[in-house]
């Protein structure tokens, strides 16, 4: 139950952090679609960690394996099956917390539901399952790509260090220069040295990741309970560490007047006479939705990641049996999850605006 997202485009993840490999298997992807394993790979390799001093320092290659479902470098059509070994577990650091139930993780609610849990970095909780998210949003990208459809991520704020809101103020090809990925370089070095503070002190911070969809044509989502916002909210809410979503200009909205965040329609004296004209908005506070369905303009929103629960410090807990006693963790942890979980949250987006595609596609004639 819960291990599959998706409608038409679909994704089963399977895996724990110190298990034998992190996998899954993607259904619904259109045949004829070229797989570029390098691509897939190097989205990979933007998620893997050991990739920067601001990381955890567990070295994994994260090398995929393509099971099925490619033939001659094409889709076919058939379920793609992906496999991804971990081979630097230190599954010995977590021994002291195998009675333990460590502040805001996600120990006691496995353990009350399930009645068993992997200690061993958090089994299944761990982070590290995004791998399995990383596989088949490369490959909702490689499809996307020729619908032309693009989507970047950017962090955007860590702790109180934050860019403006108008992602068309930045260049977002710049975010791949910096080990934070936020498209301000200058602002990037003081993320930086945050995350490198809080870590040298064994503690952790949070921050937000904005996303910015180019290329979506208007007409996806469904007018009531598969509204297009409502899909993204949940893909990113289904995301480790994520505790808000908005889109367009969100929580903001609710301080302002309809004069001020209505899209006003703009004439185009190119599509006049057509049955239904592509319009053009003068403004986009809407964030690319309305009504829940695409509107052909950009879509963005915004998702807030909390600080890591994990912290290299001593802090005040319960055992397995309720008794209160203290907790010192160890083991390799990211100090902030934000440089990670771009590429994590571009691929939620990516299998998300697929999907509906997909579903678009089948809705008529």
């Amino acid at each position: 139950m819960g291990n599959t997202f998706g409608n038409i485009f679909k994704i089963t993840t399977f895996g724990e952090s110190h298990g034998e490999a992190v996998g899954g298997v993607v259904d619904g992807m259109p045949a004829g679609i070229d797989i570029d394993i390098d691509f897939i790979q190097a989205e990979l390799n933007r998620r893997r960690p050991g990739q920067s001093a601001l990381t955890t320092s567990r070295k994994e290659a994260d090398k995929v394996e393509l099971l099925s479902g490619v033939f001659e470098g094409k889709s076919t059509g058939c379920p793609i099956g992906f496999v991804v070994r971990n081979t630097n577990q230190h599954s010995n650091d977590y021994d002291n917390m195998r009675y333990l139930f460590r502040p805001s993780h996600a120990d006691y609610t496995y353990m009350k539901k399930y009645g068993v849990r992997d200690h061993r970095g958090g089994g299944r909780s761990s982070a590290r399952i995004t791998i399995a998210r990383c596989v088949a949003g490369a490959l909702a990208k490689l499809a996307l790509r020729q619908l032309g459809i693009d989507i970047k991520a950017y962090t955007s704020q860590v702790g109180p260090i934050c860019l403006e809101r108008d992602y068309r103020k930045y260049d977002l090809t710049l975010t791949e220069t910096n080990d934070v990925r936020c498209p301000d370089p200058l602002v990037a070095e003081q993320m930086a040295a945050l995350i490198k503070e809080v870590k040298a002190e064994g503690n952790t911070i949070g921050g937000v990741i904005t996303c910015v969809i180019k290329g979506c044509p208007a007409g996806l989502g469904e007018p009531e309970f598969g509204k297009l916002h409502a899909a993204l909210g949940y893909a990113m809410l289904s995301i480790n560490a994520v505790k808000g979503f908005e889109y367009g200009d969100g929580f903001d909205m609710a301080a302002m007047k309809g004069t001020q965040v209505n899209d006003i329609f703009m004439p185009d004296s190119k599509e006049a006479g057509q049955e239904v004209p592509n319009l053009h908005t003068k403004t986009n506070h809407s964030g690319g939705i309305q009504g829940g369905i695409s509107n052909g303009e950009d879509i963005s929103f915004r998702v807030a990641f909390k600080p890591v629960a994990t912290l290299l410090m001593e802090q005040q807990t319960v055992d397995i049996h309720g008794q209160a006693t203290t907790l010192t963790a160890r083991g390799r942890h990211d100090p902030c999850v934000l440089p990670r979980a771009v590429p994590v949250v571009e691929s939620m987006a990516a299998i998300t605006i697929l999907d509906y595609y997909l579903l678009n596609k089948s809705s008529k004639i």
